[in-house]
């Protein structure tokens, strides 16, 4: 399902299920791609890209997932343009606009196995979630799993496995962003960062858009 509703508030809560995947470069660039097999607009990926300059540009695939993404994160621009994923064996492919990415990802380490043996209905509970944060936190990695977005949305991170991500090869506009690097400084898009070593992650984000009076235009219409 990829529409929930809150038990306390009876507020209408959005499910994304699918992979995050975060990766630096040695130019100073960080891309993070978010493949969706399953949510309420359906299937679609969409890119976050920070410069090394602090720039925030995010990638979208149609105006309404652009409206949603980018009145949940934070972004200097946005461009609607074809997102197209493809997985073949360990390497991801990925055309965005002005964005060519390929990525491989390795064997899975012991954190990923660790969060491969939860159930996969109870990493998707916020519940779950929010119970996590605190030990997440403690990680090398120090990902959030739970906070609130610059409009109020509330925002919860079910993660359910973690590959790491090996060779990148990443061309932006023309230029060539060199070689795999730390996700450092972390990205700035929203509450959390992704890990600092390039990864690709499986998640479940539960989304509960703003209510009342300030409740944001894409709230309005994506929660109903």
């Amino acid at each position: 399902m990829s529409r929930t509703r809150g038990t306390r508030e009876g507020r209408s809560r959005l499910r994304f299920d699918g992979w995050i995947a975060g990766v630096g470069t040695s130019s100073g660039t960080r891309v993070v791609l978010g493949h969706w097999q399953r949510s309420p607009f359906g299937p679609f990926s969409d890119v976050m890209i920070e410069r090394a300059d602090g720039e925030r540009l995010l990638l979208a695939p149609s105006h309404r997932t652009a409206d949603f993404v980018g009145g949940t994160y934070s972004f200097d621009s946005v461009r609607v343009v074809p997102v197209d994923v493809s997985v073949a064996d360990d390497t991801w492919t990925v055309t965005a606009g002005p964005l060519e990415l390929r990525f491989t990802v390795g064997r899975r380490r012991p954190a990923g196995v660790l969060l491969r043996a939860v159930p996969g209905a109870l990493a998707a509970r916020p519940a779950w979630a929010a119970l996590t944060n605190g030990p997440a936190r403690l990680l090398p990695t120090h990902v959030r799993t739970r906070g609130r977005t610059g409009v109020r949305r509330r925002e919860w991170y079910g993660v359910r496995d973690m590959l790491p991500i090996g060779v990148v090869s990443a061309v932006f506009e023309g230029l060539d962003l060199g070689v795999t690097a730390p996700v450092a400084p972390p990205v700035r898009f929203g509450f959390g960062s992704v890990p600092r070593r390039p990864a690709l992650t499986r998640v479940t984000t539960t989304v509960e858009p703003a209510w009342g009076r300030r409740r944001s235009r894409t709230a309005r219409r994506a929660g109903r």
